[in-house]
């Protein structure tokens, strides 16, 4: 794809061409989200923050991606600290806040309304998640993780065998996951969740389409006894119409370090989108594993600086300014 200008929306939007392209300008920028080197090719540049639904890790790591490559960043968190909360549609808002700013990066409750948000402006639009829908820069930072941790070059994902666990019905990063992993060869997806938060059909019959193999149980340690991957995931407590639904679920999947060390493989990675639900009954990964070499949730967090800073140098084409190239 031409990178230049466009909008990151959706990993279908992708070919495997472009995610090795975004990965190489990643590693380039891990210096910068370091400060080992400092750039100040966005000086001058302003992105707008439109977070319309609770955000912490998303928000400031776009915030930070866009800080250290010299730009500067303008906030709405929260529709009550917008027009909206006045009756302004989401096309008025769009258009006048692309006028304001370079990139637009935004969050919203509701599945597609990110994408209307494009439409309403020529301003480059960078999805942080929509409702159920997708959150694709969670997922490339997801699969950047995998291969940094793991060590596995570009071929060595062929024959990835991953677990993913919990809401996947509500869960946007794990749709965006399986779409990113199902352009691969030879993929082991298990899903493992309460048989009415189960992965959309559509998803499961996408990855078998491409010829992976789909196993769907209510058992977490069969589903994690041959993973490579464990993608734990919290109870999407928002997607529910009363919180006394959500509530049945919470606690259904804990992990903890007896049954990693128990049933997983050696060098098993566990990863989680974040936040997890640290609340007694919940606790989907437990706090016994936070010292284990394996959970790699923080290290993904933090992958979601140079991963941004990627996708914000290449939509605003600054890449070349940044100095020798190392790809």
């Amino acid at each position: 794809m031409r990178f230049q200008g466009a909008d990151i929306l959706s990993i279908d939007q992708f070919e495997l061409a472009d995610i090795a392209e975004i990965f190489s300008v990643a590693a380039e920028m891990e210096v910068y989200a370091r400060r080992e080197k400092v750039t100040r090719v966005l000086e001058g540049a302003v992105l707008g923050n439109l977070f319309l639904e609770p955000s912490t890790r998303s928000r400031v790591s776009f915030e930070t991606a866009f800080y250290r490559l010299g730009g500067a960043v303008s906030n709405t968190i929260g529709s009550d600290c917008s027009s909206i909360v006045k009756g302004e549609s989401l096309y008025d808002t769009s258009r006048v806040m692309g006028g304001y700013v370079d990139v637009l990066v935004v969050r919203h409750p509701e599945e597609g309304s990110v994408k209307k948000i494009a439409e309403a402006t020529t301003t480059p639009v960078i999805s942080s998640g929509d409702g159920a829908g997708e959150h694709p820069t969670q997922a490339l930072l997801d699969l950047y993780t995998i291969m940094k941790e793991q060590g596995r070059s570009w071929d060595q994902l062929e024959g990835l065998s991953i677990t993913m666990i919990g809401d996947l019905k509500h869960g946007r990063t794990v749709h965006s996951l399986t779409k990113l992993l199902s352009l691969f060869k030879n993929i082991s997806f298990t899903f493992v969740s309460p048989e009415q938060l189960k992965m959309p059909p559509a998803l499961v019959d996408q990855a078998l389409m491409r010829g992976h193999k789909v196993t769907q149980t209510e058992d977490i340690a069969s589903g994690i006894a041959h993973a490579d991957v464990i993608y734990m995931t919290r109870i999407q407590e928002e997607r529910f119409a009363h919180s006394e639904e959500a509530g049945q679920y919470r606690g259904c999947y804990s992990l903890n370090r007896g049954l990693y060390e128990k049933v997983c493989r050696p060098g098993a990675v566990v990863l989680h989108p974040l936040p997890r639900d640290s609340r007694p009954g919940s606790n989907e990964i437990d706090n016994d594993l936070n010292d284990h070499p394996a959970l790699a949730i923080f290290r993904q967090a933090e992958n979601g600086i140079p991963l941004r800073m990627a996708l914000f140098a290449m939509v605003l084409d600054v890449v070349p300014k940044l100095g020798d190239r190392r790809w």
